[in-house]
């Protein structure tokens, strides 16, 4: 592929934390994460994006043969894969290319259609006199007012479910909040049947759960990025210094320990079904007094065995004969995938030998990283830095051959992507989310001619989904399954009113419309519900409690939105500040059978001012088993 002039050598890590961020040419300034306020700059008009992109019938830019990541930050925490139902279950825990002609993009615009903004119900009146001038019988009259009595509580009820802020803010504030454009349609039938169920996780038969093991943190010089944590059968595996541990998932004692050249600096959200693992990892140990290596090394784990099983290099692009660096990486089918600011490569998941590598072209393309899973789809970054435009191409994983591929519209400059089959894109378009949420709007997209399905615009203010800008793998809170996007809502004042009362909803919007569903889950009074990932057609959701209570974890119906408790926490006041240790927004959370594990993401060097009070734990697992 196509790989701009690599940035300068040697360069620190991302400032935002997370590991792995793709480091920008001399004149580009650093994105910053989400969590960060960015500056408001005027948006842009839309131009010419959304036409389908025509692959092209030559290889993809390897010499002379097929050419051909993903997290955060933390991935679900650690990302959470989202798969429809129709995917198989994942463990828990894209050469030169010259762009085709660009007509513009042919669908007319289609008429916004406001959510959350308060519509007052229309009344009726119920008539006395019927049309042909006879009067109505009192018993007639009773029948028709109960009528239309059910019809205003229908629409205020509907109202209500497409409320994302429970109401009382401005309705020009919200702006077009939730508004779709590039399909048409009626929205969704609103039928529920198939939608939802067949999860694994069910319900035990007691869901009070108790603190199973705590986690010592590992000593470290400076700031430590660890971010990671997965699942299987008997493990409970977390990165560590220069270093994957794997924990019995009961009882928290150490079953394997994998030493590593370096600190691991990305990897990969998800496993492949024997529960393999992606990661990268630094060629040396840091040292004094940076502490920093740069992230060059592409690895394999198998997290039954704790073996690496292969690991790998690469040069090319424009850098020489220097390593690549890679900023994350990700696994779809047989293949691992690795991108970041010098440009994407693959490997053979089974021996570590390369698919592709970064090429240099005179388009100054690079893979800025890929999403993987069901399928594997690149952001590619084209253009002089300062007119570069993105393009998200579905790739076939074996060639890295694009599929088809759509150019996001102007004012985009990073791209995440939020599920690969079907295919979702978030993107914060002229920087107009404000909150440094990653997130303007949604697309929706056909991954096998890459027209675009539907655009969501999700105002920054109501929805509670974050992505870090520069990262193409690492959206949390936004789920997909069963043709919809899950998202909650931010917090907003619940129905007592009282301080401290906050509360959110988990909606849904139809992948196919843009439309908002009927139904919603509300997380009750002082609790705000924390979507973590899909569990066949349901979603699994950490309910963050109240100051007095034990977090939960529910069941969400994917099709019904109703909740069903799988464990809730204890609410003395020790185990209540060990939870809260663990903020949603900068830790991980794992929930399988019965047990739920919170991690930090971060570490620091101690301080030695501590008190025993101030005392930190690596990870926290509360088991109902």
């Amino acid at each position: 592929m196509t790989q701009p002039p690599p940035p300068p050598p040697n360069q620190p890590p991302d400032p935002q934390g997370g590991f792995g961020a793709p480091t920008p040419p001399p004149a580009q300034q650093p994105e910053p994460g989400y969590g960060y306020p960015q500056p408001q700059q005027p948006q842009q008009p839309d131009q010419g994006y959304g036409y389908p992109q025509q692959a092209p019938d030559q290889g993809y830019g390897y010499p002379q043969q097929p050419y051909g990541q993903p997290q955060q930050q933390p991935d679900q925490g650690y990302g959470y894969p989202a798969q429809p139902p129709t995917q198989p279950q994942q463990p828990y825990g894209a050469a030169g290319y010259q762009q085709p002609a660009q007509p513009p993009y042919g669908y007319p615009p289609q008429p916004q259609q406001p959510y959350g903004g308060y519509q007052q119900p229309a009344t009726a009146a119920v008539p006395a006199v019927a049309g042909g001038g006879r009067k109505l019988s009192a018993q007639l009259q009773i029948v028709i007012a109960a009528v239309v009595a059910v019809v205003l509580i229908v629409g205020v009820g509907i109202w209500y479910a497409n409320s994302g802020d429970g109401g009382g803010k401005d309705d020009e504030a919200k702006g077009t909040a939730g508004t779709s454009q590039g399909a048409t349609g009626d929205g969704g039938s609103g039928d529920t049947k198939g939608i939802g169920g067949g999860g694994k996780e069910k319900a035990p038969a007691n869901t009070k759960a108790k603190k199973a093991f705590q986690l010592e943190p590992p000593v470290v010089p400076d700031i430590t990025d660890v971010s990671g944590s997965w699942l299987t059968d008997t493990a409970y595996v977390k990165t560590g210094v220069n270093s994957v541990v794997a924990h019995d998932r009961d009882k928290g004692t150490v079953l394997w320990t994998l030493p590593l050249t370096g600190q691991v600096c990305g990897s990969s959200r998800h496993l492949t079904e024997d529960n393999k693992l992606a990661i990268l990892f630094e060629a040396k140990k840091r040292v004094a007094p940076r502490y920093y290596q740069q992230c060059t090394e592409v690895g394999l784990v198998d997290l039954n065995t704790g073996k690496l099983l292969w690991s790998t290099s690469v040069t090319g692009g424009t850098g020489g004969d220097e390593k690549v660096r890679f900023g994350e990486v990700t696994v779809s089918g047989k293949t691992v995938a690795a991108g970041g600011g010098d440009g994407g490569a693959a490997f053979d998941i089974a021996n570590g030998n390369p698919r592709w590598k970064p090429q240099a072209n005179d388009q100054n393309c690079f893979d800025l990283g890929y999403g993987g899973g069901a399928g594997l789809v690149a952001v590619r970054k084209c253009g002089p830095y300062e007119a570069q435009y993105v393009m998200i191409q579905n790739l076939d994983p074996m060639t890295g051959a694009p599929v088809s591929q759509f150019k996001m519209p102007t004012g985009v400059k990073y791209a995440s992507i939020v599920s690969t089959k079907p295919l979702v894109v978030a993107a914060d378009v002229g920087e107009s989310a404000g909150d440094g949420s990653g997130i303007s709007d949604f697309f929706s997209l056909d991954e096998k001619t890459g027209k675009l399905k539907v655009k969501i615009t999700a105002d920054a203010e109501q929805y509670g989904a974050r992505c870090r800008s520069t990262k193409v793998e690492s959206c949390t809170q936004a789920l997909v399954g069963n043709g919809r996007l899950y998202v909650p809502t931010e917090d907003h004042e619940g129905s007592t009113g009282e301080f401290g009362d906050e509360t959110n909803e988990l909606i849904a919007f139809d992948l196919a419309t843009g439309k908002t569903a009927p139904e919603k889950a509300d997380a009750g009074d002082k609790y705000t519900l924390v979507p973590l990932r899909m569990d066949g057609g349901n979603i699994i959701a950490y309910k963050e409690p109240p100051y007095d209570k034990g977090g939960q974890i529910v069941s969400v119906d994917g099709g019904t939105m109703k909740e069903t408790l799988l464990l809730e926490n204890p609410s003395n006041s020790t185990i209540r500040s060990l939870e809260k240790a663990f903020s949603p927004d900068y830790s991980e959370i794992l929930y399988g059978d019965g047990r739920l594990f919170m991690s930090d993401m971060m570490l620091s060097k101690p301080r030695a001012s501590a008190s025993p009070t101030d005392k930190e734990y690596l990870a926290v697992s509360f088991s109902n088993r």
